[in-house]
């Protein structure tokens, strides 16, 4: 069993990492002229750099690669380490597809296309969905099937996060929520690899804040967003998923249902109209949201204790002491952010 010092090491490293390295890349990305610009979906007012992903990706591994260097991957079987280097093989690959279009603006079918080859490789590393668990039936094997679920479920998440990436500390903020809660589940569930890389990335996530909450000064950019979509969908695959019941398959679904929920219904609301999915509109949660009046911060935070909700009920869920409570307590918070929401939208 991996001593959960190591988790702790790695959430400590990033955040410091991140803290330390962006108000550098930010310097780069003013010198460089790699800004995000206003425009008409646009909340920000002014030229934005977005290359914060860049400081995000590397807290990430330089934390996962201290904690080895220390010694915490000899605690693990050969497998779960096999794991641990596919999740970061296949962050790196989605980091530099989302750094790509962040610099060169890839159409996408290209960047559809990239991330496919990208899933499929992780797959191939051991992060893939072999099996599903059904209440009544058992275990259904998948086969053949495992490759395009897997390979779905993971372009899925990545779009998803940054789908989301359109106010400030928004898309940080749900990951590093959704990172701790992985964390939580992952550690109760005895599964200390995917804990651990939970644990950098919620580091990297919550220490990126700093600089991205609402006045952001900088973004995260696709490469931020890419790179913290599919490593949460691969924590969630390899920590809970491969575990044999029906709880924990259903876990990570739960702890990321705010972004699910909001690309999927921004997609079959853009099918209704008779228009492509990927064509981007003002149609997502945080802008509706904001048509109802709220301001910017409190639109980021409902999200959040939207987020911090659903992922108190997957602790309920998952049996982990205190659950109840904490759900709770999520719901009267939720509870309140609903009633602002309420009482804002009935201004005129």
């Amino acid at each position: 069993m991996l001593p959960q010092i190591y988790h702790l090491i790695a959430f400590l490293v990033a955040a410091v990492v991140v803290l330390w390295t962006t108000p550098d890349i930010k310097k780069i990305g003013i010198k460089s002229g790699r800004v995000d610009q206003p425009g008409d979906r646009k909340v920000h007012q002014r030229p934005m750099v977005r290359l914060g992903g860049v400081s995000i990706f590397a807290g990430t591994i330089i934390s996962l690669l201290i904690v080895w260097w220390l010694g915490a991957f000899g605690n693990l079987p050969p497998e779960k380490e096999w794991q641990i280097w596919g999740v970061t093989l296949g962050g790196l690959g989605f980091f530099l597809i989302g750094l790509a279009d962040d610099l060169l603006n890839l159409s996408p079918l290209t960047r559809l296309l990239m991330q496919i080859i990208v899933a499929a490789g992780a797959w191939k590393a051991g992060v893939s969905i072999d099996f599903v668990s059904i209440p009544t039936v058992g275990i259904v094997n998948l086969d053949w099937l495992s490759l395009p679920i897997t390979v779905i479920w993971l372009v899925g998440m990545v779009n998803a996060i940054n789908w989301i990436d359109g106010l400030d500390g928004l898309a940080a903020g749900v990951s590093g929520i959704a990172a701790v809660v992985m964390l939580v589940v992952s550690l109760f569930m005895r599964q200390p690899a995917a804990a651990l890389i939970a644990a950098a990335l919620a580091g990297a996530s919550l220490g990126f804040l700093r600089y991205n909450f609402n006045p952001a000064q900088i973004f995260m950019g696709d490469g931020g967003a890419y790179f913290m979509g599919f490593t949460l969908a691969a924590v969630g695959v390899i920590g809970l998923v491969k575990i044999p019941a029906f709880t924990a398959v259903l876990l990570p679904y739960l702890i990321l249902a705010v972004p699910i929920v909001d690309m999927s219904a921004v997609i079959l609301a853009r099918l209704r109209r008779g228009k492509s999915p990927w064509v981007a509109d003002k149609r997502h949660l945080h802008h509706r949201l904001l048509n109802a009046g709220l301001s910017h911060r409190w639109t980021v935070l409902f999200i959040y204790s939207l987020t911090l909700w659903v992922g108190s009920l997957a602790l309920a869920i998952a049996g982990i002491p205190s659950g109840i409570t904490y759900a709770c307590g999520a719901t009267s918070l939720l509870s309140y952010a609903v009633w602002r929401v309420w009482k804002v939208s009935r201004q005129p």
